[in-house]
């Protein structure tokens, strides 16, 4: 991809996370101020659809990221800005966990869980989730219920592939949903192991979610 057109793309990411409004090339040159005109912007556009990394809504003139894009975000982007949360984890008290766990939902206006093993899962933040923009058609928040009621299911297939650093799942790789995103990592310690999460729409904000998870993970 060439160097405009990733700064467009990194551009059109980071927007439709923020407002889940479809991105115009007028709102790029006025918004942001572009040293391009609106003409090449909206070739650099149409060459960003062709790619198949943006995508026209049906009711809109504007464009929505895909599943590549924030994919293409992720591994070239992603900064892992710092976050702090105020949870002080106790590795004998799982009211601790919980704590860390309600803490990294309010932050993140997401979805959580913490699985304590894999048999032993708690969720929390499931309002903030089904309250997206994306969760409105009734079929999704059944599709994304069903898959709360198999939670310990998923998380003892994908246990195992997950690394201890951690990993962002998308879209069609994500067993939480192909509209969702994750953010999930591991951790070892003297009373046992685990994995955490955060689960957003496709469109969450990568960077803070990843921020946050680091964030209680070294306390882990």
């Amino acid at each position: 991809m060439e160097p405009r057109q990733q700064e467009l793309l990194k551009i059109i990411v980071k927007e439709y996370i923020k407002t889940a409004e479809p991105i115009s090339s007028g709102l790029l040159v006025e918004k942001f101020k572009l040293p391009y005109s609106s003409a090449t912007v909206r070739s650099e556009m149409a060459q960003l659809e062709e790619q198949g990394y943006i995508a026209q809504p049906h009711t809109s003139a504007g464009r929505v990221p895909t599943e590549s894009a924030y994919q293409f975000y992720i591994d070239n982007f992603l900064s892992g800005r710092k976050a702090s949360v105020s949870a002080k984890i106790k590795h004998t008290d799982e009211r601790s966990f919980k704590q860390a766990a309600r803490e990294l939902a309010e932050k993140s206006g997401l979805a959580v869980f913490w699985a304590f093993h894999q048999n032993n899962l708690y969720f929390t933040g499931i309002s903030n989730l089904l309250s997206q923009p994306e969760f409105v058609e009734a079929q999704r928040v059944i599709d994304v219920s069903r898959i709360i009621d198999q939670m310990e299911d998923i998380i003892q297939k994908i246990y195992k592939s997950i690394p201890m650093e951690g990993k962002i799942l998308v879209g069609e790789d994500n067993p939480f949903g192909s509209v969702c995103g994750s953010v999930l990592a591991k951790y070892k310690h003297e009373a046992g192991s685990g994995m955490f999460g955060i689960i957003g729409p496709m469109r969450m904000d990568y960077d803070k979610c990843w921020g946050l998870v680091n964030c209680i993970k070294e306390q882990l």
